[in-house]
C-alpha cells in the first residue's frame, strides 16, 4: 500500500468556434494554436510513456464542445492548412536565423515540432486527435470524462434545472457517441458548485466531480480529512477538493514555476516583431498582426529588455521543478499520513490548455513529473477518481458548499457589471424552449429540425466562456457578438414556429455553421420529464 496518493486532472475545453462562412476566422485560431501547443504535445509524452511501459495514470475530461471541434472535418482541414503555413514560416525563419547562434537554435526547433505534428495528425491520428485519447484510455493510462455541453456556468441556471438536465444529458451523449463509453466523472465547468447540483449528475450515473478547495472545506459538516479525502455527497456522488498548494505551484504565473525567467515568453511574439512585408503572409489578412506561435524570448523578468530563449536552461528547469514539485508534494503527504486512517489523496487539477501553450515547457514538466513519481511510488502514486473511491469507499458524508475556482471563490467572474446583462436573456430563451417543447411535443421534419436547432442555440448562449471573456477584457466584441447570435437566432425561430413559418434556407445555413450535437432531440428541454423531476424529489 502506497504511503499516499495524487490524482491528475487535467481540463481540455474551448468554446465552440466555427465560421464556415469566413475562409479565415481568427478566433478559429484558438483551437488550432492548442492542437498544435497542448494537445499533440501531451499525446506525445502519454504515448511514448506508454510504450515504455512507465506506469502512469491521470483523469482527463474533454468537454463536449472540444470534442465535437477535433472531430469536425472543416476545422480538421483547416488546422492542417494552418499547419502547412507554420512549416513555411518555419522554413523561412531557418535561413533568415541561420547566422545567428541564439536565434537559429529556436528557429530549428520550431520547424521540427511543426514537422513532427503533421506527421503526427495525418499519420498517426487521421485527423482526429481524439483517437489517441481513446487508445490510451482503452488502455488505462487515462481516464476520460466529460463536462457540461457548452460550459456553462451551472449555478446562475439552478432555477432552470430543465437547462441542467439538457446540458448533462447532452454531454453523455456526445461523450459515449466519441468514446464509445459512460463517462464516470463529470468536471463542473470552473468549478462551479451549488448544492443540488449534484443531484442532476446522479441521475446519469455520475460517480464523481470536482470542486474548489472551499466547496469541501466549507461543507455542511466539517470534512474530518480536508481535502485530503474525497466526500460523499447525501445521495451518493463523491466530491474531490483541489490541492492548492499543488495546484498554485503550478498555476501561479508569479510564485508558480511557468513564471521562472528561463521558460519562455508568452507574450513575445514574432507576429509583432517583424516586418510586414516579411511576417504579412503569416498574419491575419488585412494585416492584422497576431501571435505566430514563434517566440524568440525568454520571461528573464519584469523588463522589456528581453535576453533570448535558450532551450537547454529551460529544458534544465523544466526537470528541477519537476523534482521540486514531487519533493513537496512527498513532504505534505509525510506531514498527513500519521494524521489520516488512510493514506491522503493529492488532487491536483489543470486546465489542459497551460501545458505547452501559456506554460510551453509544461509538457515537459509533466513528463519529468510521471516518470519521476514512479522512482517513489511506494510513497506516492499515481491514481484516478475511480481507482481511489474503490480503494476506499467508505468516506464522510456531508454537501459541499457554493464555491467555484474563480477570482474570490464564487461568481464573481461569470456575473458582474460586464455580463450580467446575458442572463435575462438565455433565462428567457431557456422558459421559451421550454415553452416550444409543450407546444410541439412530438414534431417530424422541418418543425423538428427547427426545434433541434433552437435547443443548440440555446445551449450554446450558456457557454461560460464569454461572460468570462467580458470579464477579463479580451475579444470582448466577439462574445458579446456570441451571446447575441445565439439568442437571437433561437427567438428567430421561436418565432416562426409560433407563426407556423419557418424560412428554410435560413434554418438550413444555421444548421450548417452551427452544428454542434448532430443527434441532439429537443425534447431534452422537457420540464415534466420524471428525470427532471427526480433530480429534485425531496428537496
Amino acid at each position: 500500500m502506497s504511503k499516499g496518493y495524487i490524482a491528475f486532472v487535467l481540463h481540455a475545453h474551448l468554446p465552440f468556434v466555427r465560421h464556415p462562412e469566413y475562409e479565415y476566422f481568427l478566433e478559429e485560431n484558438w483551437l488550432y494554436e492548442a492542437i498544435s501547443e497542448t494537445y499533440l504535445p501531451l499525446l506525445r509524452v502519454f504515448r511514448t510513456l506508454d510504450e515504455e511501459q512507465v506506469p502512469y495514470k491521470l483523469t482527463m475530461s474533454i468537454s463536449p464542445t472540444l470534442a465535437s471541434m477535433l472531430s469536425d472535418e472543416l476545422l480538421q482541414n483547416r488546422y492542417l492548412r494552418h499547419l502547412k503555413r507554420l512549416i513555411q514560416l518555419a522554413e523561412s525563419e531557418c535561413e533568415r536565423t541561420a547566422n545567428d547562434i541564439h536565434f537559429s537554435p529556436v528557429a530549428r526547433m520550431y520547424r521540427d515540432l511543426f514537422t513532427l505534428n503533421l506527421k503526427e495528425f495525418t499519420e498517426v491520428y487521421r485527423k482526429n486527435i481524439l483517437r489517441g485519447f481513446k487508445e490510451l484510455s482503452k488502455k488505462g493510462r487515462i481516464e476520460l470524462i466529460t463536462s457540461a455541453a457548452t460550459h456553462s456556468y451551472l449555478p446562475l441556471y439552478e432555477k432552470y434545472p430543465e437547462a441542467i438536465f439538457a446540458q448533462l444529458q447532452t454531454a453523455v451523449m456526445t461523450h459515449a457517441r466519441t468514446f464509445c463509453e459512460e463517462p464516470a466523472g463529470f468536471w463542473v465547468p470552473e468549478c462551479a458548485y451549488s448544492p443540488g447540483l449534484e443531484k442532476h449528475l446522479k441521475i446519469f450515473n455520475f460517480k464523481y466531480f470536482f470542486t474548489a478547495a472551499h466547496g469541501v472545506l466549507f461543507a455542511e459538516e466539517k470534512p474530518k480529512y480536508g481535502v485530503y479525502a474525497p466526500i460523499y455527497c447525501p445521495n451518493g456522488v463523491a466530491a474531490f477538493g483541489r490541492d492548492l498548494a499543488s495546484s498554485h505551484a503550478v498555476w501561479s504565473s508569479e510564485e508558480g514555476y511557468p513564471g521562472d525567467f528561463s521558460y519562455r515568453d508568452f507574450y513575445r511574439d514574432l507576429g509583432y516583431d517583424l516586418p510586414l512585408d516579411y511576417i504579412g503572409p503569416y498574419i491575419h489578412e488585412n494585416n492584422i498582426r497576431i501571435n505566430t506561435g514563434f517566440k524568440y524570448y525568454a520571461i528573464t523578468g519584469k523588463t522589456d529588455v528581453k535576453q533570448p530563449y535558450n532551450i537547454e536552461d529551460a529544458g534544465k528547469k523544466a526537470e528541477e521543478h519537476a523534482d521540486n514539485f514531487i519533493y513537496n508534494r512527498l513532504k505534505q503527504v509525510s506531514k498527513l499520513a500519521p494524521l489520516m486512517d488512510r493514506p491522503p489523496l493529492i488532487v491536483s487539477p489543470y486546465d489542459a490548455e497551460l501545458f505547452g501553450h501559456w506554460w510551453f515547457e509544461g509538457p515537459l514538466w509533466f513528463e519529468y513529473v510521471l516518470r519521476k513519481l514512479n522512482d517513489v511510488s511506494g510513497d506516492l502514486t499515481m491514481v484516478t477518481a475511480s481507482e481511489y473511491l474503490s480503494l476506499y469507499p467508505d468516506n464522510q458524508k456531508t454537501l459541499p458548499c457554493y464555491s467555484s475556482w474563480g477570482n474570490k471563490g464564487y461568481s464573481e467572474v461569470w456575473l458582474n457589471a460586464s455580463n450580467d446583462w446575458i442572463y435575462r436573456h438565455t433565462h428567457k430563451a431557456i422558459e421559451r424552449m421550454v415553452e416550444l417543447v409543450h407546444r410541439f411535443p412530438d414534431e417530424k421534419g422541418l418543425k423538428k429540425r427547427a426545434l433541434n436547432q433552437a435547443a443548440r442555440e440555446v445551449l450554446l448562449s450558456q457557454a461560460s466562456d464569454w461572460p468570462f471573456i467580458m470579464k477579463t477584457g479580451t475579444t470582448v466584441p466577439y462574445a458579446v457578438k456570441r451571446v447575441k447570435e445565439h439568442v437571437l437566432n433561437f427567438t428567430r425561430i421561436y418565432e416562426e414556429l409560433c407563426k407556423n413559418s419557418i424560412n428554410t434556407e435560413w434554418l438550413t445555413s444555421v444548421e450548417k455553421r452551427n452544428n454542434i450535437f448532430p443527434d441532439i432531440d429537443y425534447n431534452v428541454f422537457k420540464s415534466e420529464s420524471g428525470l427532471v423531476s427526480q433530480a429534485f424529489a425531496g428537496s
